[in-house]
């Protein structure tokens, strides 16, 4: 039935165009049914292999060169670790090194590997880190039947949350590190708006569950948050370790 011209029996106009086009609405859409999405996903080509990098990721580390990376001393400088079939090793004493490019919210993959010559214990035993943003922290150590705190273990969120189980390889074997981290967001001021948090597989299991960071990942105090930019980079420490590193790709998510 049309609406009137004019207002009929106590019915505005546009009293009646508002019922009526909620009921086009309502006969439209299905009950419990979201909207239609309006905007295709993009076409991403999935790596050729498992662990290889599609096809809009970011290649940081190839086997070949280490001309992604600089001295985290000085970001100018060339990153001074050593590479050798196909992987790039920690040289201890060195410092950390980190991108030349900076990032935000992102998904990572990475594979590392401790020496198979075991020396030390607890956290002297295979020890590095991967820094998001150059602030927070998920630990690499050698956490093969080697024992030390539990959210310092491979796999932890350091100093803030242990990993949900234990999936380290044996010594000297190659492990993998698929990340999904979101930024933390701050005001104008420097208030903080949003925490950020790490999803987390170690070796194709799951280790961290999308768990909210409290802070920087310090071993000597209490995790807090600093306004930083949106984006930084992407970091990996000499704590003194002959750790390995290979296939290092990563997929900007904002």
């Amino acid at each position: 039935m049309p609406c009137p011209t004019r207002a009929f029996r106590g019915i505005s106009l546009a009293a009646c165009l508002l019922t009526m086009t909620a009921v086009t609405v309502a006969q439209e859409r299905v009950p419990g049914q979201m909207p239609n999405p309006t905007k295709a996903p993009p076409a991403v080509t999935p790596g050729a292999t498992p662990g290889s990098p599609p096809s809009d990721a970011i290649v940081l580390f190839d086997g070949s060169d280490l001309s992604q990376w600089a001295s985290q001393k000085d970001s100018k400088a060339a990153a001074p670790w050593t590479v050798a079939d196909s992987a790039m090793q920690v040289k201890p004493g060195t410092g950390g090194i980190q991108t030349r490019r900076a990032f935000g919210d992102v998904q990572l993959h990475i594979e590392w590997a401790t020496p198979d010559l075991v020396k030390g214990e607890g956290q002297g035993r295979g020890n590095s880190g991967v820094f998001l943003m150059n602030t927070y922290e998920v630990q690499v150590l050698d956490s093969y039947e080697n024992t030390t705190y539990f959210h310092g273990q491979a796999g932890a969120v350091y100093k803030q949350h242990k990993p949900l189980v234990n999936a380290s390889r044996k010594p000297g074997e190659w492990q993998t590190y698929d990340i999904v981290f979101r930024a933390p967001a701050f005001d104008e001021d420097g208030k903080l708006l949003k925490r950020a948090t790490f999803t987390v597989f170690h070796n194709g299991v799951l280790v961290q569950d999308h768990v909210e960071v409290m802070g920087v990942t310090a071993h000597d105090r209490p995790p807090y948050y600093e306004k930083h930019a949106p984006k930084l980079p992407l970091s990996l420490q000499d704590h003194g370790d002959l750790v390995k590193f290979r296939n290092i790709w990563i997929r900007e998510l904002d």
